[in-house]
């Protein structure tokens, strides 16, 4: 089968890295503990463990560990919790199958660090002493904060309940409190039309404040966009590789979508696209899907690359070949719109290939200007990764006319992914907005999001109401493409995990495609 990438887990905030010691629990221990064992240590860095254990007599619903590192130290990829940092504290919060624990059972999270040697200081499991102390201690991490409304002057958010004994809740921009409430929600008011704004939760009792919650970043109303570049249809992707590819009429019919992302272009040796990078670029299964589309009155977007097989990029030798490949395959598929899915190491990281791609662009869209060029790749929960951050500045060096900066906001064993992909694109637009002097409006307009349609490889979970959300919040920050993985997997299967043909949850057939179509 042929999934996605998994998207990159590694932060992108200034250098993290950690090391961290032994937090033992005792030996007959009456409450919940947390023990810290070190894996591996090869001097520059580590992979370490934590062992969450309900020593107590009543089940445990969520739980959360928080340590405070050295200054420079910092953790650099994790699994089987999330992850959020307030200055040197690092809180890992349960992921959403894990977080359960009855009387005696125990959980684990792991993750690398950097540099070996470091230790943590601290550490608490849901606002008490991680060895099982006693006493009330700091309530454990508010639950991630949801943007529950905005107009031109205010926030309005709410967010889940901390463990522990809880007096109240301070919210937080930056580091200036912005809100005190006594409840699980907060209007913050007198901020400016069209302006973006980073918050954070915590709560508090009479022994301290607890960590941070996730952040959470939102927009005032009243934005204009003075540079549109127009929006392109929903147009989730649909692969005719493998996944019992469904007849597009049929979907267009029971959705009303009208257009698809087309996958995938390779190289079918050297310079040459073919579908798959062995199907005919005319006459074939993919041409026959594309007829019936554009008879059904749709249009196509044609994905180059993804995240296995040849690509191009590497096996062009120049730009002027890569455009020449490009050129063949819209000659033979007039497609509107062309993505260059650049998620693969070898184009992504090469940093030559990379600008081979870039130029190689330039000469698509001057021999093509009614064609929009679209570039899609992986990202972090909070934006690009430096490998994105340094595609984005090259394509303004090189002054290449890319329409749209689409990221794949998924496989980041998210427990929320609504609020990651939000975070994830506000990181974007911050990019391109430093990388081009955009206002938000214009940066809005140059950005798309290709989600992952029920489990994701990383079993995260988007409903068919968190796509719905994904969606709506896209359309109302006037973002110009949506799309998701797949078509193919857009059909019920409770349990069925991770395939190619349906989504592994209960749902109906092509409710994806349908939230799509109303982009």
């Amino acid at each position: 089968m042929r999934f996605r990438r998994t998207a990159i887990a590694v932060l992108t905030a200034l250098g993290m890295s950690v090391g961290l010691s032994l937090v033992a629990a005792p030996a007959h221990a009456a409450t919940p503990t947390a023990a810290f064992t070190k894996v591996s240590d090869w001097g520059t860095g580590f992979e370490g463990k934590y062992t969450i254990t309900n020593g107590g007599t009543t089940t445990i619903n969520g739980w959360s560990v928080a340590f405070d590192l050295p200054s420079g130290a910092n953790i650099g990829s994790f699994w089987d919790a999330t992850m959020s940092r307030n200055g040197q504290r690092f809180t890992f919060t349960n992921a959403g199958w894990n977080g359960t624990l009855a009387p005696g059972a125990s959980a684990s999270f792991g993750f690398n660090g950097s540099p070996g040697g470091a230790t943590p200081s601290n550490c608490t499991l849901n606002g008490a002493s991680c060895s099982g102390g006693s006493g009330p201690g700091t309530p454990g991490v508010p639950g991630a904060p949801n943007v529950t409304g905005t107009t031109n002057s205010s926030i309005s958010l709410s967010w889940g309940a901390s463990s522990g004994t809880v007096t109240g809740y301070r919210v937080y921009e930056g580091g200036t409190q912005r809100a005190q409430v006594a409840g699980t929600s907060a209007t913050i008011g007198s901020l400016g039309t069209c302006t973006t704004h980073t918050y954070t939760v915590k709560a508090y009792n009479a022994q301290g404040e607890s960590a941070a919650s996730a952040p959470v970043t939102a927009t005032t109303t009243g934005c204009t966009n003075p540079d549109p570049v127009g929006k392109m249809p929903g147009a989730p992707y649909l692969y005719m590789g493998w996944g019992n590819p469904p007849n597009p009429a049929t979907v267009m019919s029971a959705t009303g979508v009208k257009s698809f992302t087309m996958a995938f272009i390779l190289s079918s040796g050297g310079c040459t696209p073919a579908w798959d990078g062995n199907r005919p670029l005319t006459g074939g299964a993919d041409q026959t899907a594309i007829n019936q589309i554009k008879a059904a009155g749709g249009s196509v977007q044609i994905s180059f690359g993804g995240w296995q097989g040849n690509k191009l990029g590497p096996n062009c030798s120049t730009p002027q070949a890569f455009a020449g490949a490009v050129q063949q395959v819209i000659n033979a598929v007039g497609p509107a719109v062309v993505d260059f899915d650049i998620e693969n190491t070898d184009e992504f990281e090469n940093y030559t290939v990379q600008d081979r791609i870039l130029n190689g662009l330039k000469i698509v869209k001057q021999s093509n200007p009614n064609v929009k060029v679209v570039v899609t790749f992986g990202t972090t929960t909070t934006g690009p990764n430096a490998h994105g951050v340094r595609l984005i500045n090259r394509a303004k060096e090189l002054n290449v006319p890319i329409d749209n900066y689409t990221i794949m906001p998924f496989d980041f064993g998210s427990s929320n992914i609504y609020n990651d992909t939000v975070n994830a694109a506000e990181g974007l637009k911050n990019a391109l907005k430093a990388a081009n002097g955009w206002t938000d409006a214009q940066a809005y307009a140059r950005m798309g999001i290709s989600g992952m349609n029920g489990l994701s490889d990383q079993q995260e979970l988007t409903t068919v109401a968190t796509w719905t959300q994904i969606r709506d919040w896209a359309k109302s920050k006037g973002l110009t493409r949506l799309a998701y993985w797949s078509v193919n997997r857009d059909r019920p299967c409770p349990g069925g995990g991770v395939v190619s043909h349906c989504s592994g949850i209960a749902q109906a057939d092509w409710d994806f495609t349908r939230v799509t179509a109303g982009f």
